[in-house]
């Protein structure tokens, strides 16, 4: 009998651990594993570009965790620098082009397939952003084009659009590198990611931080110099030098193959699948990671949540799939921690604005503590943004801005988010407490109690 044909559409966290997890299921010559990836690395850690770039970590060696020989070692056909540029699902084949070897095109037949493209920078239409010198910063050879540009520059003024997480740990990687670094956020504040009043606290220790950084500064151009290079980013009310401009907008799912293949997306562009992570209304092909839309186990609604958590647990899940087993990737609650410099930036659940679009009314409380007993050398402040459902005190979400020990502490938050606790429950929680950890009432405990209070005074 002829070998199952498992074909997967890109080489990092989600594409490698599904055909690793699935090969290790298979008997031998049960699965013939063909795995594209247009890039030159694979199984890679993403996260970590920013501080490869800023010299916090060697790379691109270390960030990846397992390179194309060791997986072909392991009976996968990986074929690097080869685009898959055509779905044919009718014909179950995909098209292919060769990067290096001038374009030289083919098709692979598949009898499963696996939808691993991940996502793309935003890249906004404006004159002058596709000029050298301006980056976005998704992938290994992302980050090492940026090196380039940054090692050959002769200035050192960088520019990064966008305040969002990839935006605030840019600047740090840049202003580590010496660079004086102006970050332009459109909205109102920094990270888009926290409400408005937890993203000030955000840019109040950023410009203490000597990075400058511009509200309400929408991007009009990228001026070129004579050769072409980017030398300047516009606003409607200013211009900015740069020698070197880094995008920081966020990223948008990559499924422009699949929307050519008419396979279903959600409102985010990302491809909507079932619990096992296949693509709905097609028993043979599955998707995961930042191409992808999850279910908010909060709010109930499908939303795109592009981390390498996520699309490590959907390779695991796939591979399970495929390989004969069986796996489910319940949902998410929305956890992320980032930081810049020595501030620490987390959330988890919704922000105030996810709960008004799903129609729950909330309150919301805001304490600020300590990361440590008061009294205790080293204890720095840190704002705990709490949201409850009225009436049922639900813990919907929880944000946390603070220096050090303040990021992690959001983990208490998931847990109680991902099982369904109240503010009221959340206050009995038997949490480590030693002077050097934590005031005798965690920061997260101190927010619960305010936010019960809360729930009962809007029932009262």
């Amino acid at each position: 009998m002829a070998a199952e044909r498992l074909v997967v559409v890109g080489g990092d966290a989600t594409g490698m651990a599904a055909a690793s997890h699935a090969r290790r299921l298979k008997r031998p010559g049960e699965l013939a594993v063909t795995a594209f990836e247009r890039g030159h690395f694979t199984s890679y850690s993403a996260c970590g570009i920013p501080y490869w770039v800023g010299g916090a970590v060697d790379g691109p060696d270390a960030l990846i965790a397992r390179t194309a020989k060791e997986h072909r070692a392991r009976d996968i056909d990986l074929r690097l620098r080869t685009e898959v540029t055509e779905l044919d699902l009718d014909g179950g084949r995909v098209r292919t082009r060769d990067l290096e070897n001038g374009g030289k095109e083919s098709w692979t037949g598949f009898d499963k397939l696996v939808l691993a493209t991940g996502a793309r920078p935003m890249r906004p239409p404006l004159p002058g952003i596709d000029a050298p010198g301006v980056h976005g910063v998704q992938t290994l050879d992302d980050g090492q084009a940026l090196l380039d540009t940054l090692t050959a520059a002769e200035g050192r003024n960088a520019v990064v659009i966008g305040a969002g997480y990839i935006g605030v740990e840019m600047a740090e990687a840049l202003i580590n590198r010496g660079y004086r670094v102006t970050v332009l956020e459109a909205r109102e504040q920094p990270m888009s990611t926290l409400d408005p009043d937890m993203g000030a606290l955000v840019h109040e220790a950023m410009c203490g931080l000597g990075i400058e950084t511009v509200r309400g500064a929408a991007v009009t151009e990228v001026l070129t110099d004579a050769s072409g290079r980017a030398r300047a980013v516009t606003t409607k009310d200013a211009a900015y030098p740069a020698d070197v401009v880094v995008l920081g907008m966020g990223v948008r799912p990559e499924t422009t193959l699949a929307a050519a293949a008419g396979l279903p997306l959600g409102e985010s562009g990302g491809l909507l699948t079932d619990l096992a992570m296949r693509v709905r209304g097609h028993d043979n092909i599955w998707a995961g990671g930042d191409c992808v839309e999850v279910l908010d186990l909060v709010s109930g609604r499908e939303r795109h949540i592009a981390l390498g958590t996520h699309a490590n647990k959907h390779g695991q899940v796939i591979g399970a799939n495929v390989g004969g087993g069986y796996a489910t990737f319940p949902g998410v609650v929305g956890t992320a921690v980032s930081k810049v410099c020595d501030l620490e930036i987390a959330r988890t659940g919704l922000l105030e604005r996810h709960a008004r679009a799903a129609g729950l009314r909330f309150v919301t409380v805001t304490i600020e503590s300590t990361s440590r007993a008061g009294y205790y050398p080293g204890a720095r402040p840190m704002h705990v943004k709490m949201l409850a459902e009225r009436r049922t005190g639900r813990l919907l979400g929880v944000q946390i801005v603070g220096r050090e020990g303040a990021g992690k502490r959001v983990d208490i938050a998931a847990v109680a988010l991902t099982a369904g606790m109240t503010v009221e429950q959340m206050t009995a929680l038997d949490l480590g407490y030693a002077p050097p950890f934590s005031p005798v009432w965690d920061p997260v405990l101190v927010a619960a109690r305010k936010a019960m209070a809360a729930v009962r005074a809007a029932e009262g």
